[in-house]
């Protein structure tokens, strides 16, 4: 079993160490400092709660989880014994880069270094390393703990033995990694998302729906049928004469946009972000914040029991 340190304690960082040690595995989690790693602790103990209260599992075993993870401020402890280091912390590139070169001053070649990035290529931020066969990308999906989808990638040096490493402790981790043949931005699933995200923004800036109206023609329609059918096998079920046709009138119509919507774009100037200010496309009173979060952790909460119900 690989002896797992995650660096970074924030909301991916501990929502990715309970799913290790839920899965048996002792992760140590790296934090910058105490109240980082307070935050940390507060938050893994929410989480747990949540599951408890949901019957993934007992509060006995919420409790034995919360024993397999050790925190620290230490660098150097938190990477001494460890075989697999899996860095999440802020999307800068430079930064990624720095803490790399430091990490291979401190450990041996053999240990695995992932990055969690959502989209940087590994090639790109293994430029520089001394030992790039080690490196690959495993890019866990928010919330860490709840969604079972973990992205693969490996990097133009990457060697074999670092991909079937990482992919058998994902496995065991219970998760459900992907490897892609091929570098790209964005990876599968983010390139997916900001497709739909780049149409949804042409829309709303065109006038054609409300923004009430293009999120309910997601969640009340392909959104019910794409957690059993991804899209090339609901072409499948379809009909594929079906799907290429209105591909040839339609895709010439959609949008091709290569920066954000003018919505968008205001709505950042403005500095309304959404949820963490309180507006963006949406209100976001304290109220509707904690019941929207409710609900759709609800809702992951009840697809990984049934996952696990199928797998049981």
């Amino acid at each position: 079993m690989e002896k797992l340190t995650i660096l970074g304690a924030g909301t991916m960082g501990h929502s990715i160490a309970l799913s290790a040690a839920w899965s048996g595995h002792t992760p140590t989690v790296y934090g910058i400092n105490e109240q980082d790693v307070t935050n940390a602790d507060k938050g893994l103990a929410q989480k747990l709660a949540v599951m408890a209260d949901n019957g993934l599992f007992d509060n006995n075993e919420a409790q034995a989880i919360r024993e397999r993870i050790l925190f620290t401020t230490s660098l150097e402890e938190a990477i001494g014994e460890a075989t697999f280091i899996l860095e999440v912390v802020p999307e800068k590139l430079q930064l990624k880069r720095d803490l790399y070169k430091q990490l291979e001053s401190l450990v041996d070649p053999s240990v695995i270094i992932a990055s969690n990035t959502s989209g940087f290529k590994p090639s790109l931020l293994a430029e520089g390393m001394n030992h790039p066969e080690r490196f690959i990308v495993a890019h866990f999906w928010n919330p860490g703990h709840l969604i079972p989808l973990v992205e693969v990638v490996n990097g133009e040096r990457t060697q074999e033995e670092a991909t079937a490493r990482t992919m058998a402790l994902l496995k065991a981790m219970n998760k459900k990694p992907i490897l892609l043949n091929k570098e790209l931005p964005g990876f599968i699933g983010n390139r997916l998302q900001y497709a739909l995200f780049r149409e949804a923004q042409a829309l709303l800036d065109a006038g054609a729906a409300s923004k009430e109206d293009i999120d309910a023609a997601v969640t009340y329609s392909i959104g019910r049928r794409l957690p059993v059918t991804g899209p090339l096998m609901t072409a499948d079920m379809g009909g594929l004469d079906v799907f290429s046709a209105i591909s040839n009138y339609l895709f010439e119509d959609l949008a091709d946009d290569q920066r954000s919507g003018k919505i968008l774009s205001e709505l950042v100037d403005q500095h309304k972000l959404g949820d963490k200010t309180g507006q963006g496309f949406y209100e976001w009173a304290p109220y509707v914040s904690e019941e929207i979060n409710r609900k759709r952790e609800q809702t992951l909460i009840q697809f990984l029991k049934n996952d696990l119900e199928q797998e049981g």
